[in-house]
C-alpha cells in the first residue's frame, strides 16, 4: 500500500464517525490509515497514572489507549482489508494533526469533539485544521446520501484549482457523478467587455449569465479530459454562494470547496464560503487549499 489516510479521535461520537469515513476513503486509495489522538494531559502536568482510590486500570494515559483501540477496531470493521495503525502524540490536537498533515493525501476529523460546547455547530479544531492542514482536510458532519453526487463549488480562482482536481480525483474513486457547482450575482460576477467598443459598459441581457457560463467551462476543461470516465453535470445559479451550496448539500455524499475563493482577503487562511459549508453543510465537507 502507499500513501496515508490521518483520522484524529478523542473517544467523542463525532471522532469514530470520521473513523467510520475515514476508513473506506484509505481502502479507495489503497493506503494506511493511521488512528491518531492528540494526549494534552501531559503538557499540563497532570497525573497519568490510576488514582491510589481508583482501579488499576484506570487513569489518562489508560483511558486514551482504550479509545485509541476502540477507534481501531472500529475501522478495521469498516474495512476489514486496510492496513490500519495507531499513536498518541503528546500535545494540542490542532498542532499534532497539523504535524500530521504534512505527510499524508488526507485527514479526516469530526466536526465536534469532546471539548465542543453545547450547540456548537463545528469544533475549533476542524475549522482551524481546514485553515492550517498541509493536505486536504475532510471534515465529517450529517451523515451523507450515499447514492448523492460529489458536489464541487467552483469559483473560477486559481485557488480553486486544486480542489477541483481532488473532487474529480474522489469522484472517479466513489463512482459517483460529479455536480460542478458555480454561483454568481451581480455582486461578486465580474463584468465582461463590452461586446460594441462604441458603446462604454454595454451588454445585451443575459451577458452576465453567459460569461459565468463560460467560465465554469473552461474552469473544468482540463480536470474533464484527465478523468474521462467521471459524469459531470455544470450547475449554474443565480444565488449567494454559501445558499446554493448548501443546499445542494442536502442530496450530496460529498461537499468539495477550496480554502479561499476569488472573493477571499490576502492573508485570510479561510473563507467565508468554506466557513459556512463547515457550519451547515448536510453532508461531509473537504476544504482544499491552493498553493501556499
Amino acid at each position: 500500500m502507499s500513501g496515508l489516510v490521518v483520522v484524529g479521535v478523542d473517544g467523542s461520537a463525532s471522532s469514530l464517525a470520521a473513523v467510520d469515513v475515514a476508513a473506506p476513503e484509505a481502502r479507495a486509495r489503497g493506503a494506511r490509515l493511521k488512528v491518531v489522538h492528540a494526549f494534552i494531559w501531559p503538557a499540563l502536568h497532570v497525573s497519568l497514572g490510576p488514582s491510589p482510590l481508583g482501579p488499576p486500570e484506570g487513569g489518562l494515559r489508560k483511558m486514551a489507549d482504550r479509545l485509541v483501540a476502540e477507534a481501531v477496531e472500529r475501522a478495521r470493521t469498516a474495512a476489514p482489508d486496510i492496513d490500519v495503525t495507531d499513536v498518541v502524540v503528546t500535545g494540542e490536537p490542532l498542532t499534532v494533526l497539523e504535524a500530521q498533515s504534512r505527510t499524508a493525501q488526507l485527514v479526516v476529523v469530526g466536526s465536534r469533539g469532546m471539548g465542543g460546547f453545547v450547540g456548537l455547530l463545528v469544533g475549533s479544531t476542524a475549522v482551524h485544521l481546514a485553515a492550517h492542514g498541509r493536505c486536504p482536510v475532510l471534515v465529517v458532519r450529517e451523515r451523507a446520501n450515499t447514492d448523492g453526487p460529489v458536489v464541487l463549488g467552483v469559483d473560477g480562482s486559481a485557488a480553486g484549482e486544486r480542489a477541483m482536481a481532488f473532487a474529480f480525483a474522489e469522484a472517479e474513486l466513489r463512482k459517483a457523478p460529479l455536480v460542478a457547482l458555480h454561483a454568481w450575482t451581480t455582486w461578486n460576477a465580474p463584468m465582461p467587455a463590452p461586446r460594441d467598443a462604441s458603446v462604454p459598459y454595454a451588454n445585451p441581457p443575459g451577458a452576465l449569465a453567459e460569461e459565468e457560463e463560460r467560465l465554469l467551462s473552461e474552469a473544468l476543461a482540463g480536470c474533464q479530459e484527465r478523468y474521462p470516465d467521471v459524469v459531470v453535470k455544470h450547475k449554474v445559479v443565480r444565488a449567494g454562494t454559501r445558499e446554493a451550496l448548501i443546499e445542494a448539500s442536502r442530496s450530496a455524499q460529498l461537499m468539495v470547496v477550496g480554502a479561499r475563493g476569488r472573493g477571499g482577503f490576502t492573508g485570510l487562511m479561510l473563507g467565508s464560503v468554506s466557513q459556512a459549508l463547515l457550519h451547515h453543510a448536510h453532508c461531509p465537507v473537504v476544504v482544499v487549499r491552493g498553493k501556499e
